[in-house]
């Protein structure tokens, strides 16, 4: 299908700018914060390289929806749903659960050190728990099971990538090991019953159609 026939359904990607805009005043609010680190938390070790495979997301969320867009409509919308369910979810617990993540001391210099300045200078420890990276990284994972006749290189990359991004917020120190786990367990809810409504629909519409 041309770019012209999926414009409609790629406009519906200005929604995350908006979800971001909620996130911004979310993150910048102050409000009193709760620390939920695990014993485990302090045993994982803060590892500068992960840096990259966190920055990569905000490509890898974005590019993958574009992808599932000109490769199965209908999954991209469900995903893109499951998406913006998610993320309000968590602007709500936000919003009245405020978690934050004490963060180590970065020394050094490189481009990791650089980059790692960069994240922490311009995203406030909070807005933790669930995390939104690795719920929409999640989404994007098991959405393309659903995607037929993939490349081998994206059947493989989604889910390497997706899992060190996944793990990058812990090693970079942005998210807990809670955080991580939460998002996990919420988008494979919300995952399966939009999935679930859209097979109960269609086989209405079935239904509906063989009668008449």
């Amino acid at each position: 299908m041309s770019v012209k026939k999926k414009l409609p359904y790629l406009l519906l990607l200005l929604v995350m700018p908006l979800l971001g805009f909620i996130y911004t005043i979310l993150n910048e609010s102050p409000r009193k914060v709760t620390e939920i680190p695990l014993p485990i938390d302090h045993d994982i070790p803060f590892i500068v390289a992960f840096v990259v495979p966190y920055i990569i997301w905000y490509v890898f969320v974005f590019g993958y929806l574009v992808y599932f867009c000109f490769k199965d409509t209908d999954v991209y919308v469900k995903t893109l749903i499951t998406i913006v369910i998610g993320e309000l979810i968590c602007f709500i617990i936000y919003f009245f659960f405020q978690t934050t993540v004490p963060r180590p001391t970065v020394e050094g210099s490189g481009l990791f050190v650089m980059l790692v300045k960069y994240i922490y200078a311009h995203d406030r420890p909070v807005n933790c728990f669930p995390s939104i990276h690795v719920l929409t990284t999640y989404a994007i994972m098991l959405a393309s099971f659903h995607i037929k006749n993939k490349h081998k290189l994206n059947k493989y990359f989604i889910h390497i990538m997706g899992s060190l991004i996944i793990l990058s917020t812990i090693f970079i120190k942005q998210h807990v090991v809670l955080d991580m786990v939460a998002s996990m367990f919420l988008v494979a809810f919300i995952y399966s019953t939009v999935f679930a409504i859209y097979r109960l629909r269609s086989a209405a519409k079935e239904k509906i159609g063989a009668i008449q």
